[in-house]
């Protein structure tokens, strides 16, 4: 007879998250790093000096391999890699992650697992997307989606307004310098987390990797972005677990698609008094009167809603 099989190893338990930090985290504009000081002209002729944000590079490694190399402006370079990693699928959610190595001087981060990597495949077969010149998407990222449930959680719209005005009241670097994208996490009407970047997809990597780090959920949340809603921010956002992503601007016909798929709440354009819901409509509590939200000021009223 057969010698009976022995029980099968039980699952190694899933790695401890890093300590939460203090929440908020918000942009931070007086970070010399950040944005620069350029003399130029104005219409008229006259002399000017004004700030723009800095753009540099970062490469970044999974273990001994190169994956990509993104322009970006340079802080919470550990987040930007683990989110982008996670995004792509190539860390696990029950992945170990033993050190993340980033060097300033040589702009490459580092993240190592205690399981062997290797993507040969995935980085060949990696293609440029809209919107951003940075933009990656794998052809599988698809598959990920496949038996997904987002939460039923209610979205109130209380919440979408004092949201809309949180965020574009805070100091930020949209504010000091302009071209730049914003995204947040948020509970309920809260912002959690406010994260910057030269690129819409760098900026919600940021968010992924914060969560990674930190064990965060996101079956209660909201995130907000300031890009437009295409397929991949749709893509990214479930996967991530949040069942409701809005914007200030407006929609892909590929992401309002995919957003109905998934079940995922998808609300564009909105700007004071208003906002279109494309998808996931059964979560809105309307509980708040439109009429009685107050319109925008002109000086925090960002891009159309066409605009990247």
């Amino acid at each position: 007879m057969p010698a009976p099989l022995s029980p099968a190893p039980p699952a190694p338990a899933p790695p401890p998250p890093a300590p939460l930090p203090p929440l908020p985290i918000l942009p931070d504009i007086a970070d010399p790093r950040l944005t620069r000081r350029v003399a130029g002209t104005d219409h008229t002729g006259a002399a000017v000096e004004t700030a723009v944000v800095e753009e540099r590079p970062l490469t970044i490694f999974l273990n001994a391999q190169e994956i990509v190399t993104a322009m970006t402006i340079g802080d919470y370079p550990e987040y930007l890699a683990l989110g982008f990693l996670r995004n792509q699928g190539m860390l696990a959610p029950d992945d170990r992650v033993t050190a993340i190595d980033f060097d300033a001087e040589l702009e490459t981060v580092v993240v190592r697992t205690e399981r062997a990597t290797s993507y040969e495949e995935k980085v060949r077969k990696k293609t440029r997307t809209s919107g951003c010149a940075v933009g990656t998407v794998f052809g599988d990222m698809m598959e990920g989606l496949e038996g997904l449930v987002l939460p039923q959680a209610e979205l109130r719209t209380s919440w979408l307004y004092a949201l809309a005005k949180a965020i574009n009241t805070t100091p930020s670097l949209y504010l000091e310098a302009g071209a730049i994208h914003g995204t947040v996490l948020c509970r309920q009407d809260r912002p959690l987390v406010y994260m910057e970047d030269v690129g819409r997809h760098n900026a919600v990597d940021k968010i992924a990797g914060f969560m990674f780090r930190h064990g965060v959920t996101g079956g209660d949340k909201i995130l907000y972005t300031t890009g437009r809603l295409t397929s991949e921010m749709v893509i990214k956002c479930a996967l991530m677990g949040i069942p409701v992503l809005a914007s200030r601007s407006g929609f892909t016909a590929w992401g309002v698609e995919i957003a109905r798929q998934v079940g995922l709440t998808l609300i564009g354009r909105l700007r004071g008094q208003r906002f279109l819901c494309l998808a996931g409509e059964a979560r809105l509590v309307r509980d708040a009167d439109p009429a009685h939200v107050p319109e925008e000021a002109a000086r925090h009223r960002r891009k159309a809603a066409g605009d990247d």
